[in-house]
């Protein structure tokens, strides 16, 4: 079934509230106007406002209200209108959220979901565009997920739902609008840790999260119409756990890799996945791992200056012939 990726997390939201009576909603907006970009459009009118539940403006208060909520049993999906705004909450996520259930020994369970948006596209500017998925990888204790398909949003969330540890579940603003193809299947979950091969390639390896995927594979059809370079295009899905094993095979046989992301690129992903690279597979490396990521700089309101400090899809095509030692 063709949906897009905002349908898709919302069909599958409802579908676990249907199957699960502990599974609710809670955020600020997602009752009556239907939360970001519609994700919670409707739920109230069928499961009312008990499940579908409005909060005050404090994402600290009601990400420990989910916390509480669910080592008391119950499976809270806490939205965050903007992941920029888990600044408010970093000492409930990382130091309470985070760490309950290692600090009960396993005893605790936390299925708690905490969902929202980032990135750019639509000039939110310096606090309502930024990508923080980083600050997340460091603390263990969480999971973390970056789908950046329908179905990929579709199958992961209903995993996270149903996964008895903290999930942050981010989403990428641009993609919301994006359709494909969804199985029309209420048990249809992707495992964490299961990244994905886009594309199949020979002489370099692209890894690329969000909609920097969907640039990846314009870039390596464009490099296999002009050049003829093979290139392969991996998306992780999940960052934790992250597949590396599908990553370094793929190293392995291209020899050449390039990471790229949005957040910036000063201790992003990318420095992890290289450094992982660096490590696992030198000896199988043609050419040194280039990584992009945004310019060290706000994310501007102006967008021509916001494209300016994002990576750019002639960045990766320049990026890819580099490893090839291609002027």
């Amino acid at each position: 079934m063709i949906k897009s990726y905002a349908q898709a997390i919302k069909d599958v939201t409802a579908e676990e509230m249907r199957r699960d009576e502990r599974v609710f909603v809670m955020g600020e907006d997602v009752e009556v106007l239907g939360g970001i970009f519609g994700c919670t459009r409707g739920l109230a009118e069928e499961f009312g406002a008990e499940r579908v539940r409005n909060t005050p403006i404090s994402e600290a208060g009601f990400i420990g209200a989910g916390l509480g909520a669910a080592c008391c049993g119950m499976r809270p999906i806490a939205e965050l209108m903007y992941m920029d705004f888990a600044m408010v909450a970093l000492d409930q996520i990382v130091n309470q959220v985070a760490k309950t259930r290692y600090v009960f020994g396993g005893k605790a369970k936390i299925p708690l979901v905490i969902r929202g948006q980032q990135g750019v596209g639509r000039g939110n500017a310096a606090t309502h565009s930024q990508s923080v998925e980083a600050l997340f990888m460091h603390f263990p204790g969480l999971k973390v997920v970056m789908p950046s398909t329908p179905a990929d949003a579709a199958g992961l969330l209903r995993t996270a739902i149903r996964d008895d540890n903290p999930v942050v579940f981010i989403e990428h603003k641009a993609l919301y609008v994006n359709k494909g193809e969804v199985p029309d299947d209420k048990d249809f979950c992707i495992p964490f840790g299961q990244a994905k091969v886009v594309r199949e390639g020979s002489d370099a390896t692209i890894v690329a999260t969000h909609t920097y995927v969907g640039k990846a594979l314009d870039v390596a059809e464009r490099l296999q119409r002009e050049e003829g370079i093979s290139v392969e295009v991996i998306d992780p899905r999940t960052l934790v756990p992250f597949d590396k094993e599908t990553v370094i095979r793929s190293v392995k046989k291209t020899g050449r890799a390039v990471v790229v992301h949005e957040a910036h690129r000063v201790c992003g992903i990318g420095a992890e996945i290289a450094s992982m690279i660096q490590e696992e597979a030198f000896a199988y490396l043609d050419a040194p791992v280039l990584r992009f990521g945004a310019k060290q700089c706000p994310l501007p309101f102006n967008l021509g200056l916001e494209n300016a400090v994002v990576p750019q899809p002639q960045d990766l095509y320049d990026a890819v012939r580099k490893t090839l030692y291609l002027k």
